[in-house]
């Protein structure tokens, strides 16, 4: 089956990793093989019919705001990790999360990372995640990221690298679940011989999480908070309340009275000591940020400053999460924990900075430039797949907003086989792991491995296109 397959340039995690007999990929391999290439389309016809049963599904709006339920394309060919690369990219990303808390902790009060000239205020205060209204306040076990999502990339090289910081609502938990589900099911066979890692127990330890973060309860009560059944993630915020066994909530069903939050219902009133929130900041509480939200909840931000309800993740949180605060985490890093990054981040050029904008300019037809606060694929350029009309869009554009925008080297995304068109093909990927931050830190084995599953494409997000697959963590050695 794989006598055909061959890699583009640059590094294939099946072609360019120890694949001996015996091995976990050598495995794979050989009852990917024994399975045929026939018989994995006809159970990927079958995968994607189980997934629309489900209602595993994602809402996506055109340019005229018209909305599609579409299922997230699955490919059935899994992504292994080996346990030794796993060991240190967990240790990677508890480094990295450690020291944003601390970032924020510190920025929202004393702010000392500032008055020693490690970061510009400017930096700060113009980042659209920036929320003056947090500062002073401190969150429940003095943790800020509770729910992360870090977008990880290998290199042309292997070398694994962070792309970006999802801090505020990280999403797709629920497909990460759901592939493994569907693996299981539809393709058993697979995992006979292997000693994948398990994720089961992402949603019990999600909620057992949420309830230390109200210590002023024996039997902390949590809600999920959602904008509606419009939003595009309202299968995982459903998917993870039934999991959970939590009242899944809008805005309407909360109220505010003596300094407490109470979800109302035919029964009365029930205090409410944890909301996993999944609506932006702007939105929460009209009386705190943007005074037209009719998804929050007017009162939240007193109630939740007299320390009489936990918000997960924090407000405030998405400034860093800006893709330009991204460019100073290595210094944020050996700032608050005296340390070299465990995983590197891209290398990335500021346009807010005159030198590196002028470079930035002149080679636009070779960069790949982004929006700081776009997400989902979108504000972006990139250079050798573009035309100049864009070009010279994007170059009125940064200097127009110079702080809005950074700049990256194009990558040679790893590779792993995807079915294509009925073939195997070698479609770029990444990885996004799920970080739980309480009173201790879990980061769940292996993570969404997003695919571009159109050929030759680098972006990888659903809204463009793109799908996901099962993600092992594996022992290195032989099985």
């Amino acid at each position: 089956m794989f006598e055909s397959y061959a890699a583009s340039s640059g590094f294939d995690e099946y072609l360019h990793q120890p694949r001996a007999s015996g091995s976990s990929l050598g495995e794979l391999m050989a009852r990917l093989s024994a399975i045929g290439l026939e018989q994995l389309n006809q159970d990927h016809r079958g995968a994607e019919q189980l997934l629309k049963r489900l209602g595993a599904t994602f809402r996506l709006y055109n340019n005229d705001s018209q909305a599609s339920e579409r299922i997230l394309p699955f490919d059935p060919l899994p992504r292994l990790i080996d346990q030794q690369d796993w060991q240190r990219l967990d240790q990677g990303l508890k480094q990295r999360l450690e020291a944003i808390d601390c970032f924020l902790a510190d920025i929202y009060g004393k702010r000392q990372i500032l008055s020693d000239g490690v970061i510009p205020l400017e930096a700060i205060e113009s980042s659209l995640g920036w929320r003056p209204q947090m500062q002073g306040l401190k969150p429940p076990q003095q943790r800020w990221c509770h729910i992360s999502g870090l977008d990880l990339i290998r290199d042309g090289e292997g070398t694994w690298r962070v792309l970006e910081d999802n801090l505020r609502c990280p999403s797709g938990v629920a497909y990460f679940l759901e592939n493994r589900r569907v693996m299981k099911q539809l393709f058993g066979d697979l995992f006979q011989r292997q000693r994948v890692a398990p994720i089961d127990d992402y949603p019990s330890k999600l909620l057992r999480m949420l309830k230390g973060l109200a210590p002023w309860s024996p039997e902390p009560y949590v809600v999920i908070l959602t904008p509606g059944v419009h939003n595009s993630a309202y299968f995982e915020h459903s998917y993870l309340a039934r999991l959970m066994g939590v009242q899944l909530v809008e805005g309407s069903d909360l109220t505010c009275e003596g300094g407490k939050v109470w979800l109302r219902s035919t029964s009365g009133l029930s205090r409410v000591d944890v909301i996993y929130r999944r609506i932006d900041d702007d939105f929460l509480d009209p009386q705190c940020f943007r005074p037209d939200s009719m998804l929050g909840v007017p009162g939240l931000m007193d109630c939740y400053a007299a320390g009489q309800v936990a918000i997960a993740n924090t407000p405030g949180t998405g400034v860093a999460d800006d893709k330009l605060i991204y460019t100073y985490i290595p210094e944020i890093i050996r700032y608050y924990l005296g340390e070299d990054t465990i995983i590197p981040n891209v290398e990335t050029y500021r346009c807010s900075d005159p030198s590196d904008r002028a470079f930035v300019l002149d080679n636009l037809e070779q960069l790949v430039v982004k929006a700081v606060s776009e997400a989902g694929g979108y504000g972006m350029l990139i250079g050798p797949a573009s035309s100049s009309e864009q070009r010279a869009q994007f170059r009125e554009e940064i200097l127009g907003n110079p702080r809005n925008f950074i700049a990256q080297p194009t990558l040679q995304l790893s590779t792993v086989p995807a079915l294509s068109e009925g073939e195997l093909y070698p479609c770029h990927v990444d990885l996004r792991p799920y970080v739980l931050r309480g009173q201790s830190t879990w980061v769940t084995p292996g993570g969404l491995t997003r695919v571009a599953l159109k050929r030759n494409s680098l972006v990888v997000n659903s809204s463009q296109g793109g799908g996901s697959k099962d993600t092992w963590v594996v022992p290195c050695s032989a099985v």
